[in-house]
């Protein structure tokens, strides 16, 4: 459920986006390590939840937000317009543009710098300088996706499922479906967004949404019983 609300988020399309211009292990490590400390702080605040709120209240309300945020993306959904699609194909196109050329210089440099044979000093000296510049994007990509994440539909779904479930699962399983949507992001953002719409992704993740509100509706009258 969690990779499939997050693909097409806000965080799936900063990691996406970075991706196309800068490292792609410096995007995916800042973006994973920012889900991942998300997911532990809510799965947390699920666990602490229960403690103050009786469990057939937590899982209404659970109910109440899955089928808000089902609803939302449904509505989204519908006022998606073709427009939108083929403005976001036409920066894509631009992007593909931009990143051949720097490619392009990129191996220029490179074959200029091993023709002038750099001694092992300097090849190190160069290596630093290089991992000097890819720390930055690390750190704004841990940033963005923090900030982008929290009160997101995401974290506010980890919270509803550790309070009705094991906090550890919930855990692993919230973990586990950021790193594969992150993955994808930063491996293949543009690729999926050619081959599956948003407007479909919306569709399927508004339907599973309901669906968990339907679930946790059912355990509320279950409990109250």
């Amino acid at each position: 459920m969690i990779g499939i609300s997050e693909i097409g988020d806000k965080t799936f399309l900063i990691a996406a986006v970075m991706a196309m211009k800068h490292p792609r292990w410096a995007v995916f490590t800042g973006a994973f390590s920012a889900l991942c400390l998300m997911a532990v702080v809510s799965s947390l605040l699920g666990r602490v939840v229960p403690q103050l709120i009786p469990k057939n209240y937590t899982d209404m309300i659970a109910a109440i937000l899955f089928f808000f945020f089902g609803l939302r993306m449904a509505w989204e959904a519908h006022c998606m317009k073709k427009q939108e699609q083929q403005h976001y194909t036409a920066v894509d196109k631009t992007d593909d543009e931009d990143i051949e050329d720097m490619t392009t210089i990129y191996h220029e440099n490179n074959k200029a710098e091993y023709q002038g044979s750099l001694s092992e000093d300097e090849y190190e000296h160069e290596e630093k300088k290089i991992r000097q510049k890819q720390q930055p994007v690390l750190v704004e990509a841990f940033i963005l996706t923090f900030l982008g994440e929290w009160g997101d539909k995401s974290q506010i779904s980890t919270i509803a499922l550790a309070a009705s479930n094991d906090v550890l699962w919930v855990t692993i399983g919230v973990i586990v479906g950021h790193g594969i949507c992150t993955g994808l992001a930063v491996l293949g953002g543009r690729l999926i967004a050619d081959r599956i719409s948003v407007r479909t992704v919306a569709m399927v993740g508004s339907f599973m949404f309901i669906l968990f509100g339907c679930v946790y509706i059912h355990h509320a009258i279950y409990l109250q019983e």
